[in-house]
């Protein structure tokens, strides 16, 4: 049976991209020990005018993580589309996905981490 999904708003009080990172550290250990098949992070995409630090700093976090094998993969927002690949096959972890309000909408302020 497939995971569900986990939401985190890790960007909702603009933390320090440090604090950021400790944000996805935790809801990807407690949504594996709750059975989810993914966690959407919203992060924001730098609309303040600093440059999305905290996109950039959880992107360059979750590709150490998933070579390192701790993740199965990322799908950026902007690539949460039926025809990616990345997509389709999370599909199969985690069907929830399919029914995501941000499938189609290429939004660059989040990014899904498939467990």
């Amino acid at each position: 049976m497939p995971g569900y999904l986990r939401e985190a708003d890790i960007k909702y009080d603009m933390p320090a991209s440090d604090i950021a990172i400790k944000r996805v550290t935790y809801n990807i250990r407690v949504a594996r020990q709750l059975g989810a098949g993914a966690v959407k992070f919203i992060h924001g995409y730098g609309s303040t005018g600093r440059g999305g630090k905290i996109r950039t700093e959880v992107r360059r976090y979750l590709t150490d993580q998933k070579r390192f094998g701790r993740i199965r993969d990322f799908i950026t927002g902007e690539d949460f589309s039926i025809f990616d690949e990345s997509t389709r096959a999370a599909f199969a972890l985690c069907d929830e996905l399919r029914r995501d309000r941000d499938l189609e909408r290429h939004n660059n302020g989040v990014t899904i981490a498939v467990l």
